[in-house]
């Protein structure tokens, strides 16, 4: 046996990863570091945070600050702005925008069609 730490717990998809990082750097008072991130998260280790961080950094989603001899994480948006990049992207993938957005608008709520059209403005 070595003396490094290894993942516990179960196996969990990058994606489920990278949500509960983001969720724990919204929720920080400041930019955290990977080694705090590993301090608060458990079950990874130093070395699986720093790639996830590294990762979410290269997708555009974290900004990061040298602190000492690391770097320090924040998000760029708060959670609904994440979600609305997530939506665009996803969006922008595809080819045909009029069948993603008609398909899109199918299944939404009443309520949330009455929001969007607020939002969209009174001409709509």
């Amino acid at each position: 046996m070595g003396a490094h730490t290894t993942d516990t717990g179960p196996k969990r998809p990058n994606g489920a990863r990278e949500a509960e990082i983001l969720d724990l750097l919204h929720k920080a008072d400041s930019a955290l570091t990977p080694g705090e991130v590993t301090e608060l998260l458990g079950g990874l280790t130093y070395s699986s945070v720093v790639t996830i961080l590294t990762r979410m950094h290269t997708k555009g989603l974290l900004t990061r600050t040298r602190r000492g001899r690391a770097y320090a994480y924040t998000p760029v948006t708060d959670d609904p702005g994440f979600a609305a990049r997530r939506m665009r992207s996803v969006l922008e993938e595809r080819s045909d925008r009029q069948a993603v957005l008609a398909r899109f608008a199918d299944g939404l709520s009443a309520a949330d069609a009455d929001l969007l059209r607020h939002l969209l403005g009174p001409d709509q």
